[in-house]
């Protein structure tokens, strides 16, 4: 399989904050692409690390939800079941493209006592899953998508971040 993950960086905070944030971003897509069985076919997937303004500026355009977010995927040529369209076999998979705010991760990574690198990863996992067809919107596919992302970290030596989130909520509430 050729992967072929292109990171851009139009926000240089992310380079300051986590100065390997590219080569992370292109490691840990692939991890999950590999993890996932894809193989047989170049794929390429877009990584933007950028700003709360435009992270809030993509939320509003696409989901009609006017603030910043800390991930957002937008499918390309994938199904949505984890089996990627075949399409022309000739041809690269566009499997789609992954959109993450410095600030947002930032301050959650800091808010739910984790390091901005897991934090960083995680979110990675979570839409990199999201553009394999994975989703939230259920009890039982919010269960099952955690539980891939928590494997998949723990491959990579990176703890549960569910349960990270769980204790810094324990200890604001003290």
């Amino acid at each position: 399989m050729q992967i072929e993950i292109i990171v851009s960086t139009p926000c240089r905070a992310w380079l300051t904050d986590l100065p390997d944030a590219v080569e992370i971003g292109q490691k840990i897509v692939a991890a999950v692409l590999t993890d996932t069985g894809l193989a047989g076919r170049e794929i390429e997937i877009g990584v933007t690390l950028t700003d709360d303004g435009e992270m809030r500026q993509l939320n509003k355009d696409f989901r009609q939800i006017d603030k910043a977010t800390n991930v957002l995927s937008f499918a390309g040529d994938g199904d949505g079941d984890e089996s990627p369209a075949p399409g022309n076999p000739e041809m690269p998979l566009l499997l789609g493209d992954i959109v993450l705010a410095h600030g947002v991760v930032t301050t959650e990574a800091r808010a739910q006592g984790k390091t901005l690198h897991d934090h960083f990863c995680h979110l990675l996992v979570h839409g990199t899953l999201h553009l394999l067809g994975l989703d939230h919107i259920d009890v039982e596919g919010a269960h099952a998508m955690e539980a891939r992302e928590v494997a998949i970290l723990a491959r990579m030596g990176i703890a549960d971040p569910y349960l990270l989130a769980d204790q810094s909520v324990s200890l604001d509430l003290t």
